[in-house]
């Protein structure tokens, strides 16, 4: 049994602190937003598989095996996601906001998407799907920027590669999987003019600067995991990212919270908002 394994740990708890520190500086995650109960236990996980005992132990274990990084990062920040997940929340997003979107921009105009906490890309390749369905390839490919960003570089990697197995694509459309997607050897591949113009980038929510001027955000399932004080400080950032007419999708178990005024409901069930307002872009939150 882990030692305190039954309570969160605190900041004046020694072997958490240099763990957290540990991870910030050889690493670059910053994992202080998160609220430390559900950290510590997916962090005492790791701690168990590897016998390490401790929060220091486990430190001592990291700095002797690195390729544990890997796992640690996989059992923190939880990458689960598909193509298409939750498809009635894509649904409104295809009905409600993308005509919207295209409506408000001249046809020359570009459109610009950005999917945060895109873990291994299926969500921001959906995004694609939906947007070239709507505009048609050539004109998908003229005007679309999709940017989906992680904080986690081997996700990422996945993500750039674009390759998925029968049982990852099984949530895609049949028509979609034959029009946007190639198989070789049972292996399907995004293909090429779909996933130009799906920029991935690492980018953490809590301490980088939000990219703007979106037209349409997906940030599913991802403040849960962030303590109050900091899902207020990355919702001012995802507010002050969208134009105005920008469309905001959250996760089933996620809520505006103080934004009501500027960001109003479109499907409140399914977390879609809308900015309304002026966009001023003279200063971004902190």
């Amino acid at each position: 049994m882990i030692e305190g394994s039954q309570t969160p740990p605190t900041d004046t708890d020694p072997g958490w602190v240099g763990l957290l520190t540990y991870l910030l500086n050889s690493r670059g995650f910053d994992f202080n937003g998160y609220k430390p109960a559900s950290l510590a236990r997916r962090i005492r996980k790791r701690i168990e598989a590897v016998d390490a005992e401790s929060f220091a132990g486990y430190q001592n274990y990291l700095e002797t095996h690195p390729s544990e990084f890997a796992t640690l990062f996989n059992t923190i920040l939880i990458n689960v996601t598909s193509f298409f997940r939750d498809p009635a929340a894509w649904d409104v997003v295809r009905i409600k906001a993308i005509p919207e979107i295209v409506a408000a921009n001249a046809p020359g105009d570009s459109i610009r998407a950005w999917s945060a906490g895109c873990a291994t890309g299926e969500e921001a390749y959906t995004i694609a799907m939906i947007m070239a369905e709507e505009l048609g390839i050539d004109h998908y490919r003229e005007r679309v920027k999709i940017y989906a960003t992680d904080v986690d570089e081997e996700a990422l990697n996945t993500a750039r590669h674009a390759v998925y197995n029968e049982r990852q694509v099984e949530s895609v459309p049949p028509d979609l999987l034959d029009k946007y997607f190639e198989e070789v050897d049972g292996l399907f591949f995004v293909r090429k003019d779909l996933r130009r113009n799906v920029i991935f980038g690492r980018h953490d929510l809590i301490n980088d600067p939000p990219i703007s001027r979106i037209d349409l955000l997906s940030c599913r399932n991802t403040l849960m995991y962030l303590n109050s004080d900091t899902q207020a400080r990355v919702l001012a950032q995802l507010h002050f990212a969208l134009n105005e007419g920008g469309f905001l999708l959250l996760g089933r178990a996620e809520t505006l919270m103080a934004y009501g005024h500027t960001l109003v409901p479109v499907d409140l069930r399914r977390r879609l908002s809308q900015r309304v307002g002026s966009v001023q872009r003279m200063e971004r939150p902190v």
